[in-house]
């Protein structure tokens, strides 16, 4: 690696060099690379996209975990046109989220979360009037729970105190409809239930998702390996910017350099740079900020991690004829079909994403099978004949950050004390649980302060699409 450039006229550019090649770093480079800075990318890892990849298995290609958006998701959405992968993730016309509940008295029932094209809250109205899986006070119950979330503000200091579970406790919701309806979205958004959920985060997402415009939760997926968008076609993006991208390239010091400029070293090789961005877990952040950089750095390690388990059934005929569906009265939470996303020929494969999963994470895989393929069996009686050709899991120990209580006063901002060291990262203060939409936001705002401080004039993406 070398730190040379043979671009003409490039000595008179000021360079940036992001530490980190999942999407907020592949964000904040491209965005730096777009206004003018000559910008090196490292990755310790030999591919991009950090904590939202695929990897081989045998002929398949396999997704670490599945990934959806929300059509709210708008920094994603441009991250999506700005590597030309928007047409391989494409979003729902309208919401609609098949329910499935297996322990109901009367035996299986499917309810539908779906919306129209009225508005806010109309839009909502006629599926939650008819959702078989809440009692008709439940239902009126959670009308006006809804209301009431309209009237906060996620931003107030006072919901980061809370859990979400007091709050709906305080808004009469019954320990059903907690289980039926906002833990059924808040688990798979915010990585947690609703006792261990910071208030202001689960605000955010109702409110961002469910109660701002009529298509605003509609659901978006890759139909492609996620690497194909967030490695291969990021890649692509950051090349013909004319960011070099290195991998297995791990940063070991971030140090102050003279007149003001930074050191980074890598294995064999120290980088100078005008303006850094440190784009990695809160950990390894905290490991390479030099002293000083922040007032309170223990407070990035009081940041806790959540896991998510990922379960892979390829079963020899196909079982589901949906894309998709959320589970009630079932350890299964949400299961995908991932067929033909994967190249998989022989039948069906199927994904189910277990968030919150801290009692699982660790069961052999012969504990989780004994457990999840009679599930799958209770939930599509077309699995009870079918073989099972493969069975997998896959963890994800520190897949995002906690969303605890409190968790809003440990999450800093993207800038530092240090002038010129930028941080960008799911986990900083984007206002966004641990999203890949939280992601990008962050390192369209590392990008934005570094820039600032360089005097480059600049306008926040999502303005300049507007």
């Amino acid at each position: 690696m070398s730190d040379d450039d043979p671009t003409p006229g490039a000595a008179a550019r000021r360079h940036a060099v992001v530490v980190g090649g999942g999407l907020a770093g592949i964000t904040a480079a491209l965005r730096l690379a777009d206004s003018g800075l000559r910008v090196t990318l490292l990755e310790g890892r030999p591919r991009l996209g950090g904590l939202a990849f695929s990897f081989k298995r045998g002929d398949l290609t396999v997704d670490n975990g599945q990934h959806v958006y929300l059509r709210c998701c708008t920094a994603y959405r441009w991250f999506l046109d700005r590597v030309g992968g928007s047409h391989l993730a494409p979003l729902q016309d309208r919401l609609d989220v098949p329910v499935l509940d297996v322990a109901h008295p009367r035996g299986p029932r499917l309810g539908r979360l779906r919306r129209t094209a009225l508005p806010v809250p109309l839009h909502l109205a006629a599926s939650l009037a008819g959702y078989p899986h809440l009692s008709l006070p439940e239902r009126a119950a959670v009308g006006r729970a809804a209301l009431a979330l309209k009237r906060l503000d996620p931003a107030d200091p006072a919901l980061d105190g809370i859990d979400f579970a007091t709050w709906l406790t305080r808004q009469g919701q019954s320990a059903r409809s907690v289980e039926a309806l906002w833990d059924l979205i808040g688990v798979a958004t915010l990585n947690a239930t609703a006792p261990h959920s910071s208030m202001g985060l689960a605000a955010m997402v109702f409110k961002t998702a469910l109660l701002t415009e009529p298509g605003a939760a509609d659901i978006g997926w890759a139909h492609v390996p996620l690497g194909d968008l967030h490695d291969t076609l990021a890649r692509k993006a950051l090349d013909a910017a004319g960011v070099r991208t290195e991998l297995r390239a791990k940063a070991t010091a971030v140090l102050p350099s003279a007149h003001g400029r930074w050191a980074v070293d890598v294995p064999g090789e120290r980088l100078e740079a005008d303006t850094v961005v440190l784009a990695v877990p809160q950990r390894e952040a905290h490991d390479l900020l030099p002293h000083g950089a922040l007032d309170d750095p223990g407070a990035l390690l009081d940041i806790g991690t959540a896991p998510i388990l990922n379960v892979h059934v390829l079963y020899d005929r196909a079982v589901l004829r949906r894309p998709f569906f959320a589970a009630l009265g079932s350890p299964v939470q949400w299961v995908f079909d991932r067929t033909d996303a994967s190249g998989y020929t022989d039948g069906q494969y199927l994904a189910l994403s277990q968030s919150a999963a801290g009692d699982e994470i660790d069961e052999p895989v012969s504990v989780l099978r004994e457990r999840y393929l009679p599930e799958l069996e209770r939930l599509l009686p077309a699995a009870r004949g079918a073989k099972v050709r493969d069975f997998f899991v896959t963890r994800e120990r520190t897949a995002t950050f906690a969303p605890a209580p409190g968790v809003g006063r440990l999450r800093p901002g993207a800038r530092t004390n240090a002038p010129g060291l930028h941080l960008a990262g799911a986990w900083t203060a984007t206002g966004w649980p641990a999203t890949m939409e939280g992601a990008v936001r962050s390192g369209f705002t590392a990008a934005g302060a570094a820039l600032s401080a360089l005097g480059r004039p600049h306008v926040h993406p999502l303005e300049e699409a507007a």
